[in-house]
């Protein structure tokens, strides 16, 4: 029987892709998103599951954003230019509203960039913007985003959900969709666009067009796409991916992306055992990656090091050295460094989120900690721990995302060579750097990768336009090929 590949490498069969659910293409999508009910929210203030991230994206885009391909498409500006070699950027912003008939001004959109990047803001991406120097109006239309520092990568981190434009009183976003009904499932529905050539089409809405949107457990989601109550679920993770086991859903509607990002171990405390660097370095080899990823996902890859890719560093990826052993000689060499310390016996916390997949990843971690002499102790994200699960997909690519996400506990060493990466005043300096930095952090051993992160979709026939990317980011305006 012929076999095919999907997104991230899982084979199936020929059979079961012709085998996927007929639904008829009528009616509302109904998209569920793993996590609590969506809300609009302002990313400065707090932090965003994906049910929110799917709202805020779909109500309150940004400057840019993306499209199914997680390539750069307009969002409130129409188009930009970039100049002084990657100093200065431009951006036109095209005719919109809030949805209540008021005009988006230049002044609004200078002032609400400038909220999410502020010093006291819990934006996660605002360490990463700190090259923004000033955000200026130049005319009614046009804006300017002036850098102290070259950022090529700056698009990708505005056209996060976490960078859209959110009007605060009252609340409100641009679109691409409105809320026509709220509650705890909003109806969306798109929004009158005064830029297409034919905006008399666009007064008369179809139910294909709406999107209803539904933040939940992903037991819940899982079972409503089985029972084809719902055309798609999106934010799945390792943790959830084992109860794709329990349903007779077809093959060829589970979506898997090539995600890019980090998922490992962050040493998060540095004493006892853990104080020495070999020390670190032994735990890191005693795990069998193989074996971990094997026993939640078929074709996850497992990953030995911080960088996937030279990406915008100058050197190649700093690779441990313990990767030129087998998997046994790792484990002796773990087993030889715990049998010499003397500190007394040796136990280790590590924090995991609950569900599924987390109990078979802890149950491999343990399996190889316990080989060499160590003693795992399970405890939860927000507890006292040792080693605490990093389980993120990178929103742009640099190699210095890596190496900042990674070191959520590094020595001074390290925490220094990531600040001189970001102060770098040109790109090929800033290489330099990271790739010092890199090298700093293999040598501290502040991090213990395992593979890149899973994720992964439900998808139905209608959803014709969903593409797996890099992102793993899946906007509602971009499901269904006829709609924008």
């Amino acid at each position: 029987m012929r076999a095919v590949l999907l997104a991230g490498g899982i084979a199936v069969s020929a059979a079961a892709l012709s085998g996927c659910d007929r639904r008829p293409d009528t009616g509302v999508v109904v998209a569920s998103a793993i996590g609590a009910p969506p809300r609009v929210a302002d990313a400065s203030r707090v932090v965003l599951d994906t049910p929110s991230r799917l709202m805020m994206d779909s109500t309150a885009q940004g400057l840019v954003r993306f499209d199914a391909a997680g390539q750069i498409e307009p969002g409130l500006a129409e188009r930009w230019i970039v100049i002084d070699g990657g100093m200065s950027y431009i951006f036109r912003l095209r005719e919109g509203d809030w949805g209540d008939g008021t005009p988006v001004t230049a002044e609004q959109v200078v002032a609400m960039l400038e909220r999410q990047i502020a010093p006291n803001s819990r934006n996660p991406l605002a360490p990463f913007l700190t090259a923004i120097d000033e955000i200026v109006v130049m005319t009614p239309q046009v804006i300017e985003v002036r850098l102290s520092r070259p950022r090529p990568d700056l698009l990708k981190l505005f056209a996060q959900p976490e960078l859209a434009l959110l009007r605060l009183r009252p609340s409100g976003g641009s679109g691409p969709f409105r809320v026509l009904r709220r509650g705890r499932a909003p109806l969306l529905r798109p929004a009158f666009d005064p830029n297409q050539a034919d905006p008399d089409d666009q007064r008369e809405a179809k139910p294909e067009e709406d999107v209803r949107l539904i933040g939940e457990r992903a037991a819940r989601a899982i079972a409503r796409f089985a029972n084809r109550d719902s055309d798609l679920v999106s934010g799945g993770s390792f943790v959830d991916w084992p109860l794709l086991a329990t349903t007779d859903i077809a093959a060829g509607n589970v979506r898997v992306d090539p995600a890019v990002g980090l998922f490992g171990l962050a040493i998060v405390r540095r004493d006892g055992f853990l104080a020495d660097p070999a020390n670190r370095a032994a735990v890191a080899e005693a795990i069998d990656r193989t074996a971990l990823t094997a026993a939640i996902a078929p074709a996850w890859d497992p990953a030995d090091r911080i960088l996937p890719d030279i990406l915008d560093s100058a050197a190649l990826p700093q690779v441990p050295a313990w990767t030129l052993l087998t998997q046994d000689e790792r484990r002796a060499a773990a087993r030889q460094r715990v049998a010499a310390w003397t500190g007394g016996p040796i136990a280790l916390r590590i924090a995991l989120p609950a569900g599924p997949g987390a109990t078979l990843l802890y149950a491999q971690v343990a399996a190889s900690l316990i080989a060499v002499g160590i003693t795992p102790i399970r405890v939860g994200m927000r507890d006292a721990a040792d080693l605490k699960l990093v389980d993120a997909v990178a929103p742009y690519d640099s190699a210095r995302w890596y190496l900042a996400t990674a070191c959520v506990v590094c020595g001074d060493v390290a925490q220094a060579a990531l600040e001189a990466a970001r102060e770098a005043p040109t790109l090929v300096e800033r290489g330099a750097r990271i790739a010092a930095a890199d090298a700093a952090l293999n040598e501290d051993v502040a991090f213990i990768p395992l593979a890149r992160p899973l994720r992964w979709s439900l998808v139905s026939p209608r959803l014709r336009q969903w593409q797996a990317n890099p992102r793993a980011w899946h906007p509602l305006n971009r499901l269904r090929a006829d709609t924008n």
